[in-house]
């Protein structure tokens, strides 16, 4: 119940000065968004792929105002990929991007985003590795389709991100189920109206499921976004049945949370991508983050108190 009033106060500027100001926030902050910098990302890049897990990595930042900003963050993602060559870790490392870093939302924002993303798709493209164009509120997916195909026609391996909660999504990934798509399945984590989308975690649930078997029969490469040990293993059984091999599907989750799980389905020969952001611009990815899970919130509360 308390996951949308989290969600409204992550577009709240006083509930961001709050609790920016609230002297233990940083603290708590640090167990998902380790660093600010790339330089404080690197010893975490090379740390997490020598215990045989993959990345994505994505420069925390939404709230775009100036074609400026939007030039800013598409810097910032080059000046990761450069740190990314001289590790030379290929597809071990990619990165996550939301279109609204990147001007989406601006007057003519479409065109821009586009024009922002693509150099950055690009650059990767030539170290060997790829971009997922991370999904964001409803009102944002069509251009964000558009934006993933026009990309694909250069660059196949960019990867999409899908909604379960979302009505759309049934339909969107049966036509992103194609040979050479790359397509994350999560959740969803911003606050939806009825209209359209799910409102119950059962629903939500049963939609995840009906998306996943979807995507795991189909042609493309199923990226399953979750924490949720009972969607794992739906997933890996549904997986069997498809006749999938390890190496034709991967599991996405959060830096922080469920680090044990992450090595464990590693060991057990999986592809495991952990999704790891960094920057300076941290609320909004915060704030969902509490949002997604009552444990998240509960540990915040907890530290807030035994802290500050």
């Amino acid at each position: 119940m308390l996951g949308p009033v989290i969600l409204a106060a992550s577009r709240s500027d006083r509930m961001r000065r709050l609790i920016s100001a609230a002297p233990v926030t940083k603290q708590v902050v640090d167990r998902f968004i380790p660093g600010e910098t790339v330089d404080d990302i690197v010893p975490i890049i090379s740390e997490l792929t020598a215990k045989g897990l993959q990345l994505t990595m994505d420069v925390v930042g939404e709230d775009i105002t100036t074609p400026e900003q939007a030039a800013a963050a598409r810097d910032a993602y080059l000046a990761l990929v450069d740190h990314l060559k001289d590790l030379d870790l290929g597809e071990r490392v990619e990165m996550s991007v939301k279109l609204s870093m990147f001007g989406q939302a601006l007057e003519g924002g479409h065109e821009l985003a586009l024009a922002n993303v693509r150099p950055v798709v690009e650059a990767a493209a030539a170290i060997g590795t790829t971009v997922t164009l991370d999904a964001e509120d409803h009102t944002t997916l069509d251009s964000m389709f558009a934006i993933h195909e026009e990309l694909r026609k250069d660059f196949p391996g960019t990867g999409c991100v899908i909604q379960a909660y979302l009505f759309r999504t049934e339909a969107d990934a049966r036509r992103l189920a194609a040979a050479g798509s790359r397509v994350r399945l999560v959740k969803g984590a911003y606050k939806e109206p009825a209209e359209v989308a799910y409102q119950q975690k059962h629903e939500i649930d049963k939609a995840y499921v009906r998306v996943l078997k979807t995507l795991m029969e189909g042609d493309g490469y199923p990226m399953i976004g979750s924490h949720d040990p009972r969607l794992i293993s739906i997933a890996q059984e549904l997986a069997h049945r498809a006749g999938r091999k390890l190496d034709e599907y991967e599991f996405q989750m959060l830096y922080g949370i469920r680090g044990d799980e992450h090595l464990r389905l590693a060991a057990e020969g999986h592809r495991m991508r952990v999704y790891t952001a960094y920057g300076t611009d941290w609320y909004g990815y915060f704030m969902r983050r509490l949002a997604e899970k009552p444990a998240n919130l509960q540990f915040f509360v907890r530290s807030m108190i035994t802290k500050g």
